[in-house]
C-alpha cells in the first residue's frame, strides 16, 4: 500500500510557497526603505497588512528575516571594493568611489538568512 501523504505534502508546500512571500516581501520593504526611506512606510504597511490577512501566509512569517538578509547580502556585494576610496580609470574616464565596509552587511545578511530558513524548518517540524 502506498503511504497516505498527500496532506502533510501539501501544507509543507503551502509553507515553503508562504515563506517565499514573505521573503519576497522582506527584500522589496527592505530595499525600498534603503532606496526611499520613510516614503516606502505606507506600502510597506500596506503590503505586511495584506499578507497578514491570509491565515496560510500568517504562520510563514520567517521569511521575511530572509528577504531582509537577501537585501543586506546585496548591499555587501555592492561594497565588495571597501572599506574606503577607491581609484578607476579608462581610456575615456576616471573617478574615484567611496565604499562602506562589507563585512557589517555580509554577516548581519547571511545571519537573518539562516535564522529564517531555521526558523521556518523548526515551525513546519513543531506543526507536523
Amino acid at each position: 500500500m502506498k503511504p497516505q501523504g498527500g496532506i502533510a505534502e501539501h501544507t509543507s508546500l503551502a509553507a515553503w510557497g508562504g515563506f517565499c512571500v514573505w521573503a519576497l516581501l522582506g527584500t522589496a520593504a527592505a530595499f525600498a526603505l534603503l532606496t526611499l526611506g520613510t516614503l516606502a512606510v505606507l506600502p510597506i504597511l500596506l503590503g505586511v497588512w495584506f499578507a497578514t490577512t491570509l491565515p496560510p501566509l500568517r504562520r510563514s512569517w520567517f521569511g521575511v528575516l530572509t528577504g531582509v538578509g537577501v537585501t543586506l547580502l546585496y548591499v555587501a556585494y555592492v561594497q565588495r571594493h571597501g572599506p574606503g576610496t577607491t581609484c578607476w580609470h579608462t581610456a575615456t574616464a576616471a573617478g574615484c568611489d567611496e565604499y562602506l565596509n562589507p563585512l557589517p552587511w555580509l554577516v548581519a545578511g547571511a545571519a537573518l538568512v539562516v535564522i529564517g530558513f531555521i526558523a521556518q524548518a523548526r515551525r513546519m517540524r513543531v506543526r507536523s
